[in-house]
């Protein structure tokens, strides 16, 4: 299996999204940033948006090799929240 390359592109609509190179498929992630946050950011939003996927990929990273895989399988037939409160 061949490596994949992505890259992070500026959707028309205004958002972000993390994206494989060579597929035009729905994006892995995508961020909104409200108008009252791109003011607050003056311009800065793609700088934030990157090191929000940045930090994303390297939690990943670090939780991956703790996750019994096994267990989630089960947990995934339970009803989930449509929102997750942080």
């Amino acid at each position: 299996m061949s490596p994949s390359f992505f890259e992070i592109v500026q959707l028309s609509n205004g958002d972000y999204a993390l994206r494989r190179i060579d597929d035009d498929s729905a994006p892995l992630v995508k961020i909104s940033f409200s108008e009252e946050a791109r003011e607050m950011m003056e311009d800065r939003d793609m700088n934030v948006a990157k090191a929000m996927i940045a930090a994303g990929i390297e939690a990943v990273g670090n939780v991956a090799h703790d996750i019994d895989w096994e267990d989630d399988e089960l947990e995934a037939t339970e009803p989930q929240p449509s929102y997750t409160l942080h």
